[in-house]
């Protein structure tokens, strides 16, 4: 941001240490923002997270450029084992399952869970994944537990002494829960902006009859129940969950 006061001089708002990295690599110049006013914005207040898949590729660029893993565990704050574990992420991953889930922030739990199965399950499991939007480590164990034996990887097959494996009833059983809820997830996204207008509307129309004095009069005499919840919708400022009243 320009000073004011000094024409020439500039003030540094965000990124000083990008600026100590430019002075020791000799950079001159460079590309950057320019702010019109100092509205104490902190502009890593909002923080994007990289996805583990773009960290393993950034990472992995480095290294093939000649940067060690110490150099960039040093710079990451990392320990070097856990740089080189992004390092391999994408191992015994399907190209078609990295694709699908590069912009994803799936942990790097969930891609040793999926290492477990074939590349054809690898996919069904990335689409189930981005098809309700959970990439939890719990979703995909979840889905581990539904695959079929001939869809795991041949080096967790005749795997003993491990977790009892879930009878072909309860995968099938899971399977079917599974299917159901994304029918009703789909079902729910279909209908939830027609359910919002009609709610708004009620409550607009709900609103409108409290502010009749006769009405309340009549309700407060004749159904006292039904007057303390109309109250309730209409007061309600975002189309969420009733609170209940605390209990006495």
């Amino acid at each position: 941001m320009a000073d004011e006061k000094n024409a020439g001089t500039w003030f540094l708002l965000d990124g000083h240490l990008r600026l100590e990295a430019l002075k020791e690599l000799g950079i001159a110049e460079v590309e950057c923002l320019l702010a019109s006013e100092d509205d104490t914005y902190t502009y890593n207040k909002r923080v994007n997270r990289i996805p583990p898949i773009q960290e393993h590729r950034m990472i992995a660029r480095a290294m093939d450029r000649g940067v060690s893993s110490a150099d960039i565990a040093a710079a990451l704050n990392l320990q070097i084992e856990s740089v080189l574990r992004r390092f391999r992420l994408l191992e015994g991953i399907s190209s078609e399952a990295a694709e699908m889930l590069k912009d994803t922030p799936c942990s790097m739990k969930v891609f040793d869970i999926l290492r477990q199965m074939t590349t054809v399950r690898q996919i069904e499991a990335a689409d189930l994944m981005i098809g309700q939007n959970n990439f939890t480590v719990m979703f995909a164990r979840a889905l581990r537990a539904a695959t079929s034996e001939n869809q795991l990887a041949a080096t967790k097959k005749g795997k003993g002494g491990g977790k009892p494996t879930p009878s072909g009833q309860q995968i099938a059983r899971m399977e079917r829960e599974l299917a159901a809820l994304q029918t009703q997830v789909k079902s729910v996204e279909e209908t939830y902006g027609i359910d919002n207008l009609h709610l708004t509307v009620a409550r607009g129309y709900v609103a409108k009859l409290l502010a009749n004095n006769r009405v309340v009069r009549w309700l407060a005499t004749h159904q006292q129940d039904y007057l303390s919840e109309f109250q309730r919708i209409a007061e309600i400022d975002t189309l969420g969950p009733i609170a209940e009243p605390p209990s006495a």
